[in-house]
């Protein structure tokens, strides 16, 4: 029988390793609930030391830009790291560009969870209990229901949560924290700008 996956626990192993919330939840189903084993895999995908670099001043990096095909979409993305050296370095150059037409394609809305405005995310919850109303189900189990189409709204709207474009498995936040454990440095996303060229279709 599948151990069930809580919310505490995936709270009590982002505590351990810094890794963001999915990577937590998806480690701890793949290891059937078992903490340490759960904590190995996201060691070896290089999510669990960026805990370590999490709280580093990043105040060197790169704003870049990309064109998507056709010229009709722009992107300006800011991603930081600690110093000049690595912001330099073919892995982190590689990684703005990846970002850069991650946007292009995806279209986010924001960088990270935190931002999405309060009220956006209260407008969603509303819609999905409205969508369960006459469903039956118990409250709790309505409240976890809500709880996960909202991680659906984020991997659509929110930057690092997003599946890359180039590979579904990965997450956006999943490649930033890859490279941060290939350069040994806190890499970050501050900010970026999605714009359309004239009226044609990308």
């Amino acid at each position: 029988m599948a151990t069930a996956i809580t919310a505490d626990l995936v709270k009590q192993l982002r505590d351990k390793t810094g890794a963001g919330m999915m990577e937590c939840k998806a480690a701890l189903s793949e290891a059937n609930g078992n903490m340490e084993e759960a904590i190995t895999l996201l060691r070896k995908r290089g999510l669990a030391q960026a805990a370590k670099r999490a709280g580093r001043t990043t105040a060197q990096g790169a704003i870049s830009s990309y064109i998507h095909m056709g010229g009709k979409i722009g992107v300006l993305v800011e991603v930081n790291c600690e110093s000049d050296f690595v912001a330099r370095t073919d892995d982190f150059q590689n990684l703005v560009k990846e970002v850069g037409m991650h946007i292009a394609a995806a279209d986010p809305k924001w960088v990270r969870r935190e931002e999405v405005p309060a009220e956006a995310v209260e407008k969603e919850k509303g819609i999905y209990r409205a969508q369960m109303e006459s469903s039956g189900k118990p409250a709790n189990v309505i409240d976890k229901i809500v709880e996960g189409k909202l991680g659906s709204f984020y991997s659509q709207f929110v930057l690092l949560d997003q599946p890359s474009v180039r590979d579904p498995n990965v997450t956006i936040a999943q490649l930033v924290a890859q490279t941060s454990a290939k350069t040994g440095e806190n890499i970050t996303v501050s900010r970026f700008a999605r714009f359309r060229v004239g009226e044609g279709n990308d």
